[in-house]
């Protein structure tokens, strides 16, 4: 988990953030600190996050029984601005991980140039096994545990794996009750109705394709001629999936946690996401191939989109990808052991930090208008998207040429970059 810049000291510091997802992180932090030759002041304020929470709290069941919970909220940097980042459920969710994605989250709003930090929180459970009123208690019960170091001027939440629309409700209006009045910009992925914005739901899946149109274009590779597999057919990978038939590439493999489809002539994206609407996975589908989740991840293809979980690409598996080029849609997919073996194979790694910013850009598009009570219509918003991302990618090209460097470190170097030049400017107080 150590870089060279770190002390005995400063590991035994960040013991508490302890995970195979943290060590990641830490690893790419340290490798893009000493491509920058980064000075060991901000080595020592940006290797750990600044504020955690860890809470425990009870949530009745339906059955009257009541459950302790634990929910967690991780600041990675409080230099920049206010904190943003979404909360996610899940049985895996920790300490270490919420680390992990916060770090991520503030190096790709600063690759994008959004005045925020980055923060990240969840609740452990699984929630396909709770009701709907369990799950609005947990998540009412987890805001209000939260309002000590949550605020629109403070850290702001958005939707995460296993949250969305509704969740981004409960959470605005369970912190409005407590201040007293509405509050819309105290969370981003709220419904249009209570102060979100147009395009916000397809936001990650639609960057995604943004970002890969410019990569094609860099790299002369014809998009609309291209085979994709897509692991993950959820909000980010079905919405890529629908754009990319739309413009007329070929999508030949997408999964879900029940299992994958392959058709080497392309999926009917269309029927699938009817499909899914009706049945909720992509299990039973008969009109394609089936295989196992993580099969998709070898189909032959000239672009793989990996758009579900953490680690999916591993030193195991790597040596058998049968493509050309890596779109990271999910955070984290890649392990360093993995990205080394395609760096070998000269397979191009798109990283998460530029590749899935979409969503987060969004959101800074709906906290602005929720600030100026003023809003945009989608077309706007998809517009202002594909020219953030456009920049942000020329950021990575000519770093990626000063450094002589691939394109994750680039994103880095150029994250790094700017939050250490914001601390030195800042300085420390006292």
């Amino acid at each position: 988990m150590a870089d060279e810049h770190a002390t005995r000291d400063d590991v035994a510091a960040g013991s508490e953030w302890s995970s195979e997802l943290y060590a990641i992180a830490r690893n790419q932090f340290g490798r893009a600190s000493k491509l920058l030759n980064l000075d060991a002041e901000f080595v020592a304020r940006l290797a750990d996050p600044r504020r955690s929470l860890v809470v425990n709290f009870p949530v009745r069941m339906d059955s009257g029984e009541v459950r302790s919970m634990t929910g967690y909220r991780v600041q990675h940097t409080l230099t920049m601005g206010p904190t943003k980042g979404g909360f996610r459920y899940g049985p895996d969710v920790s300490l270490g991980e919420c680390a992990a994605l916060a770090m991520w989250m503030t190096w790709k709003c600063a690759l994008l140039g959004l005045p925020y930090g980055g923060a990240k929180g969840g609740v452990r459970c699984t929630p396909s096994e709770l009701s709907v009123g369990e799950l609005e208690r947990l998540t009412r019960r987890y805001a209000a545990e939260l309002i000590p170091v949550i605020g629109p001027e403070k850290d702001i939440p958005a939707p995460d794996m296993a949250t969305g629309e509704r969740e981004m409700a409960w959470f605005m209006d369970t912190y409005s009750q407590q201040v007293g009045h509405s509050v819309p910009g105290i969370v981003t992925g709220k419904p249009i109705v209570l102060g979100g914005t147009a395009g916000r739901r397809e936001a990650t899946g639609l960057g995604v394709v943004y970002v890969l149109e410019a990569v094609c274009d860099k790299i002369s590779m014809a998009l609309r001629e291209s085979r994709v597999a897509i692991q993950g057919f959820g909000n980010v990978g079905a919405v890529a999936a629908r754009e990319l038939a739309a413009i007329g590439a070929q999508v030949v493999a997408v999964s879900d946690r029940s299992g994958g489809l392959v058709a080497a002539d392309g999926l009917d994206i269309a029927a699938i996401s009817a499909w899914v609407q009706e049945g909720g996975v992509l299990a039973g589908y008969p009109d394609a191939e089936r295989v196992g989740p993580t099969d998709v991840l070898e189909v032959p293809c000239e672009i793989l989109m990996p758009a579900a979980l953490e680690r999916q690409i591993t030193g195991e598996n790597a040596p058998r990808l049968n493509c050309q080029l890596v779109i990271e849609a999910a955070n984290g997919p890649t392990t360093p052991d993995a990205e080394a073996i395609l760096r070998e194979r000269d397979i191009l790694v798109v990283p998460d930090v530029l590749a899935n910013a979409g969503g987060v850009t969004v959101s800074y598009f709906e906290w602005v208008q929720d600030q100026q009570h003023y809003t945009w219509d989608e077309m706007e918003i998809e517009e202002r998207l594909r020219r953030q991302l456009r920049a942000a990618f020329g950021r990575v090209v000519g770093a990626a040429e000063r450094h002589g460097c691939d394109w994750r470190m680039a994103a880095l170097s150029v994250a790094i970059e700017r939050v250490s030049e914001a601390a030195r400017m800042r300085g420390i107080y006292p």
